[in-house]
């Protein structure tokens, strides 16, 4: 496996340090696609669970979408994969299109970057709800999330094909 990831800077203001750092994690999850069939992608690789690198990669879609646009810049803008009865749908990737989820995620993650870029400061404050989050914290939490779910996509990937690594 190719790691060309975004470094992780050292000695960079906040902003940017914690940018490198959810980059990197995003290039760690494209790194851990590559080079798999669309089949493979959809293939929940660990009994019982349906638990699939195209759903993670669906996840993190929404999730960019969630935090970045609705929170932190207070669109409305509702999920990409949902079911009839508007429950979230992204896991359940077993005919998803992983061109289409993708060009999703990537789109969402450009934005979320432009947004973040041109925000004044790192307490900037979103909202959901009653609920207030500066830039700060949103950046930590997405961080967290992609970081936890990169190590789901560890085990999916090793399964898959034996690939391990970073």
């Amino acid at each position: 496996m190719t790691d060309d990831r975004t470094t992780t800077l050292r000695t960079a203001d906040e902003r940017a340090t914690l940018a490198s750092f959810l980059d990197h994690q995003r290039d760690t999850l494209a790194m851990k696609c590559a080079g798999l069939t669309p089949e493979q992608l959809r293939t929940p690789a660990l009994a019982p669970s349906g638990l699939s690198l195209l759903g993670l990669v669906r996840h993190l879609a929404e999730v960019e979408r969630s935090w970045f646009r609705n929170v932190l810049n207070g669109e409305d803008r509702p999920g990409f994969w949902k079911h009839p009865d508007g429950s979230f749908a992204e896991f359940d990737a077993e005919s998803a299109d992983p061109a289409e989820a993708f060009a999703i995620w990537r789109g969402e993650y450009d934005h979320a970057r432009e947004l973040v870029a041109a925000a004044e400061s790192l307490d900037v404050l979103g909202r959901y709800g009653e609920e207030v989050f500066s830039l700060r914290w949103i950046l930590t939490h997405m961080i967290e999330e992609y970081a936890r779910h990169n190590g789901h996509a560890d085990l999916l990937r090793e399964h898959l094909d034996g690939s391990t690594g970073e």
